[in-house]
């Protein structure tokens, strides 16, 4: 069996021993049984792996002892995913756990002209992107921002990054799967909403270097496009 992983945000390399919330000590009391002496770990998303022994069994707030600290490498590399809110919520959280599987650096939740702005409850999904990372085993927690308008984030400064933008309007991009991608430079690219970007967005992410780009022949949902840009751009 695995050592099981639980995210602590607020744990430090100065820490001997770690008194854990009650949703964690509630899952290891109750659904894994686990018992004093028995190993675990905690990372702070920040690729910081702690490797811990419990030393105090309660249902409410575990005690553990930190035995091993571990920085783990984190790809150079920083891909950072734009995407439109979406009306249907549930496709939005499912766009989050792919891409935080996946590996995403960075995402950033769009507000654009033809997007049909929704309640963002941010908590709710950072814990989606929390989840994620432990069941995929990852230490680096990506970062979510709150949302966005387009015309702010379009004329943000990238630093050291290759700017990508993918719609549907008929003209003239490259396949992103055969676009040269820079493994020296970060990259972001931006994702519209189901009516895609408005031709005026399309035409400021230009005159701002954005590169236009297909993903391929098929129309696809807006999450879908997310996860394709994600897999092609990560992996």
């Amino acid at each position: 069996m695995s050592i099981p992983i639980f995210y602590n945000a607020a744990i430090n390399s100065k820490q001997k021993t770690v008194l854990l919330d009650e949703n964690t000590s509630r899952h290891i009391v109750q659904v894994l049984r686990m018992k004093t002496g028995s190993g675990l770990h905690l990372t702070d998303g920040g690729g910081n792996l702690f490797s811990c022994q419990i030393s105090m069994i309660h249902k409410k707030h575990c005690e553990v002892e930190v035995v091993e600290i571990k920085l783990v490498n984190k790809k150079t590399q920083k891909v950072s995913i734009a995407i439109s809110l979406l009306k249907n919520t549930n496709r939005f959280e499912w766009f989050l756990e792919k891409a935080t599987e996946i590996g995403v650096s960075e995402i950033i939740p769009l507000i654009c002209d033809r997007t049909e702005v929704q309640k963002f409850r941010y908590e709710r999904m950072k814990t989606i992107c929390i989840s994620a990372m432990l069941q995929s085993q990852q230490y680096y927690l990506p970062v979510l921002r709150e949302p966005t308008k387009f015309n702010s984030l379009i004329v943000e400064k990238f630093d050291n990054c290759q700017k990508l933008i993918a719609y549907c309007s008929e003209t003239e991009k490259q396949r992103l799967s055969q676009q040269q991608i820079s493994k020296s430079s970060n990259q972001i690219i931006l994702i519209g909403p189901e009516g895609d970007f408005s031709k005026n967005e399309i035409e400021l992410a230009i005159q701002n270097k954005f590169i236009p780009v297909s993903l391929g022949e098929n129309r696809l949902r807006t999450e879908t496009a997310a996860v394709v840009a994600a897999t092609l751009l990560c992996i």
